[in-house]
């Protein structure tokens, strides 16, 4: 498997110092399957910082070491989904141990979406029914070490 990240930079070392609390799925390394959303992040991130290249590096999973990690999987956006999500972004410590957290990613409508949810206008239902039919880009976040261990450095692009 091929991830990308979109940056303002070549990442070749991934870290977890540089990364945000109140970012979906908390503090992590985020990665995504799909180039394209990989660049619309290298690009946002270039604009918003003024600084650097919009770059989207690639990295190949290690499956040995995958394979070994915990990993929480969202489907879709669900209830769990929403819950984890708000919670992070909230910045409330989530207690967990997964290595790795995987699931949609919440695009500039989805964000609107949570935005009046936790404002307290809609219900985590009518949140939900809102956000099912969106098709979401998928996120991988690399919560440990061990998790940004099972990734290796392929090469990165400058957009």
């Amino acid at each position: 498997m091929i991830l990308y990240h979109g940056s303002n930079a070549i990442v070749q070392k991934p870290t977890l110092l540089a990364s945000k609390q109140a970012l979906d799925f908390g503090k992590a390394f985020y990665l995504t399957s799909d180039f394209e959303q990989a660049k619309k992040w290298a690009i946002r991130t270039t604009e918003r910082r003024n600084d650097g290249k919009a770059t989207v590096s690639s990295y190949k999973v290690d499956n040995n070491i995958w394979n070994e990690l915990s990993i929480k999987k969202f489907l879709q956006p669900d209830k769990d989904w929403l819950q984890y999500i708000t919670a992070n972004r909230k910045q409330i410590i989530i207690e967990d141990n997964y290595d790795v957290v995987i699931g949609p990613v919440a695009n500039d409508q989805t964000i609107a979406t949570i935005g009046i949810y936790l404002r307290g206008y809609i219900t985590e239902d009518m949140a939900i029914e809102l956000l099912l039919p969106q098709k979401l880009k998928d996120q991988y976040a690399l919560k440990t070490l061990k998790a940004i261990s099972a990734i290796n450095f392929l090469e990165s692009i400058t957009i």
